[in-house]
């Protein structure tokens, strides 16, 4: 299982861009894995850099507007140095490889815990709030732009929840929503996992998990790129990635709008926005 500590700090990714078997293993048993050293030091500070002038830019636009977090969806679209992380071919090609399929972009976000904002994300699951059909398990690559130990904001799974489907979008903002719904979670051991910079968790979309309050003086940043199953039909619910796109129920989630970039070497899978 991924552990909650580490005393040697080292990279996960081997010279071929792929992670060992035996995180492969873990991922699909427990529904998450920490792979560090996905970003070298100096693609962490030239990333964090870009983050913290977007957020600064565009922080009105959060979506979440109860304060636990800011959330601005779909970078890569606003963004040149940004598209760079969410594309980035490692990022792609070892999300192919935990999930044993291929995989299309879903969307990508800033999550970003304030100094000392002090509330947590509660326990719930991603793949309830999405508009997907016909598809198999999707997955997250969480990205540590900083440090984040727990008292930053680091997340807490809950192991072998990938597994728990067919439940309502849970709310973020009540501890006890997901636990309601299926009260035998409660009793799962739960794993926390700190990250450095560079580092990052994949979990699947139905795995549980929730992020701790950020209690420190530096903001929590985090890069997030959602993958989804490459078949994956739009189910006809609200979203605020589809809603613009004037779709049927029933058609696929591909185009440039879901590339697949990581798919060839050197190849990019839609063109910049106008």
């Amino acid at each position: 299982m991924a552990t909650t500590t580490t005393e040697q700090f080292g990279g996960d990714v081997g010279p071929d861009g792929r992670v060992p078997d035996e995180l492969v293993a873990a991922y699909r048993e427990y529904g998450f894995v920490r792979v560090r050293g996905v970003l070298e030091p100096d693609q962490v500070e030239r990333f964090r850099a870009s983050a913290e002038a977007f957020l600064e830019a565009h922080r009105a636009e959060s979506l979440e507007k109860h304060g636990v977090f800011s959330q601005l969806v779909n970078v890569w679209q606003r963004d040149r140095t940004l598209r760079e992380l969410t594309f980035d071919p490692r990022l792609g090609r070892i999300a192919e490889q935990l999930a044993g399929f291929p995989l299309r972009l879903w969307h990508d976000q800033m999550l970003v815990k304030e100094p000392r904002n002090n509330a947590a994300t509660e326990f719930h699951q991603d793949r309830p709030y999405w508009p997907h059909a016909g598809d198999r398990l999707p997955l997250s690559a969480w990205i540590a732009l900083v440090d984040v130990p727990p008292e930053r904001g680091c997340m807490t799974f809950l192991p072998g929840t990938q597994h728990r489907t067919g439940l309502r979008p849970q709310d973020l903002h009540h501890e006890e929503d997901l636990f309601a719904m299926d009260p035998a979670l409660r009793w799962i051991p739960r794993v926390t996992v700190p990250l450095r910079a560079g580092d990052c968790t994949f979990h699947s979309g139905y795995t549980g998990h929730m992020a701790l309050p950020n209690r420190t003086d530096q903001a929590r940043l985090a890069h997030v790129t959602i993958y989804m199953d490459e078949a994956t039909h739009y189910s006809g619910a609200e979203h605020v990635v589809t809603d613009p796109l004037g779709l049927a129920v029933g058609d696929r989630l591909d185009g440039e709008t879901f590339p697949r970039p990581w798919a060839s070497a050197g190849a990019v899978a839609c063109r910049w926005p106008t």
